[in-house]
Order: structure tokens, then C-alpha cells, then sequence
């Protein structure tokens, strides 16, 4: 088994299944989680209470985002970022010394500030095509990084009252064939500023200039993607596929997400990401002790 050693913290890949909790800190989270909102209070504070919740409740590394990635949000400066983020991910350090903090950002300035201040993984939803200092970065730092998948375009967004927003008519010759070719094509990004491949995670991209049915068959066929060498991250919670496919509104999601997330596991997904770790954390220590068995 394959192993990523993080901060004397070691993943090996196909032994469980890890849970990555998510630290919105912005205004706008499609979920309605953020932070930022104007009723949050302190966004240090309420941050490291949610941290504690979730390490309490079961997860392995926890996501801080400074710039909402939904469908048709509008980009942030970078020094905004870092203001929203940095802080927060110092604090996190401080107080979680051993947990394994990932910085969510496309932003070469970002991620170096992030790692700075206590950050060990990049989350990169443009897999290295955003920022051509990125990866040198990365590379640096002796950071890992996470490959997303991503061919999002806004005049592709759809949005629905309740539903919010969601991909319609992504161009694709082969679905699975594309997304493989566009991952291994940042995966050589990597390679060639000098990141280790056992510092590379994939992840499909679910949300990310895909339909709804491309985004239920990218979940079905998520062995296809580990296939490919790399261990892979999972992110469908509480995304529009599962909203168009119930006909429901983010805050009524957690059920689609766990569909999402046990399916994702019987397909070889190496980490989830999620909002709600307690529910989650029992839907992966139950679908791990069904499919890790041997």
C-alpha cells in the first residue's frame, strides 16, 4: 500500500477511507456555511469551534477555503484571500498541531501564505492551470497537492430557485476518457516542477463543468479514475446533482451526500469531503467495515 507522509502523519491509501472536513471562510458559501456571513461573529473562533467539532466527530484534515467555487461565483483578490485564510489556518495550527490542515485556493501567493502559516496541503480546483507559479510552490514547500478536474465555464451555469446553481451542456468527446487525459496532463504539471508523486491526490472534479448525469456517472466510475495510479478525493456533499436529482435545497442534502459518499467508497475513493463530518463519519466507518474487509 502506498503511503503519504504529512507532518509525522501518515495516509496509506486503500487501508480506510479519510474524511476531510470543510472550513468555508467567506460570505457566500453555496451551502450556506460560511464563516464571513454578516451573523457569523468572529471567523477565527467559529472556525476552530467547527474544528473541533469535526476532529472530534472523526476527521483526518480539514479544508479551508477563502473564495467560494460555485457555479458563477465571482473571483476574490488575492490579498483578500489571504486575509480571510491565513489567519485562520495559523490559529488551526496552533491549537491542532498534529492535524493536517489543506488550503483550498489556485492562488500561487495564497498557497504560499497558507503553507506558511501551518498549511501541509494545496486543493487546487484548477489542477495547476490557473497559476503558473503554483506548482513551484508546492514543489518547494514539500506540500501535497490535490488534481481537480475542472472545465467549468459560466455561460454554462444554470441556476434554479431552491436548487441554486448547476453545469448544463459540458462538451465532452468520452466522458471518463477526458477527464482522465485532463488529470494526467496536470499530474504532469506536477511532475515537471518537481512534486513527488506520492504528494499528487486526484479528484474527478464532481460539480465542476459536469452535468448532472456526467456527475452521477463520474461517481459510478470513480474506479476508472483511481486506476490511474493516484490515490483520489471525493467531493459530492450536498452539490446541485444530488438538489436536481431529489429536487431538493442544500440544507435538505445529507442523505443524497451519504449515497454519494458510500457509492464513492465501494468505487476505491481514498478521501471524502464534507460538510457535515458526525453523519458522514459513521457513513464511512460503516461502508468501510463492508468493502475494506480483506
Amino acid at each position: 500500500m502506498l503511503t503519504l507522509t504529512l507532518r509525522n502523519r501518515a495516509l496509506t491509501w486503500g487501508q480506510r477511507t479519510y474524511l476531510m472536513g470543510i472550513l468555508n471562510v467567506t460570505p457566500d458559501s453555496f451551502s450556506g456555511d460560511g464563516l464571513l456571513s454578516p451573523s457569523a461573529g468572529d471567523a477565527i473562533e467559529r472556525a476552530a469551534t467547527q474544528a473541533r467539532a469535526f476532529l472530534a466527530a472523526g476527521a483526518d484534515l480539514l479544508d479551508v477555503g477563502g473564495e467560494s467555487t460555485r457555479p458563477g461565483s465571482q473571483p476574490v483578490a488575492a490579498e483578500d484571500e489571504m486575509r480571510r485564510v491565513v489567519p485562520v489556518i495559523r490559529a488551526l495550527a496552533a491549537e491542532f498541531p498534529d492535524a493536517l490542515i489543506s488550503v483550498d485556493t489556485y492562488k500561487a501567493a495564497v498557497a504560499e501564505a497558507a503553507l506558511q502559516a501551518g498549511a501541509c496541503i494545496v486543493n487546487d480546483v484548477w489542477g495547476l492551470r490557473a497559476d503558473p507559479d503554483l506548482a513551484a510552490v508546492i514543489a518547494r514547500r514539500a506540500a501535497a497537492v490535490v488534481l481537480m478536474h475542472n472545465r467549468s465555464q459560466p455561460a454554462n451555469v444554470e441556476v434554479r430557485e431552491r436548487l441554486g446553481a448547476a453545469y448544463r451542456g459540458a462538451e465532452y468527446t468520452d466522458l471518463l476518457a477526458d477527464v482522465r487525459r485532463d488529470l494526467m496532463e496536470s499530474v504532469e504539471r506536477a511532475r515537471r516542477a518537481g512534486i513527488p508523486e506520492s504528494h499528487i491526490i486526484l479528484d474527478p472534479g464532481i460539480g465542476f463543468g459536469k452535468t448532472v448525469e456526467q456527475n452521477l456517472e463520474l461517481i459510478d466510475r470513480l474506479d476508472e479514475i483511481r486506476a490511474l495510479g493516484f490515490p483520489v478525493l471525493l467531493g459530492p456533499s450536498r452539490k446541485s446533482f444530488i438538489g436536481y436529482t431529489l429536487d431538493l435545497p442544500p440544507d435538505q442534502r445529507l442523505e443524497g451526500t451519504a449515497a454519494a459518499v458510500a457509492v464513492g467508497i465501494t468505487r476505491r475513493a481514498d478521501i471524502v469531503r464534507v460538510h457535515d463530518v458526525p453523519a458522514m463519519a459513521r457513513v464511512v466507518k460503516m461502508t468501510d467495515a463492508i468493502v475494506r474487509r480483506r
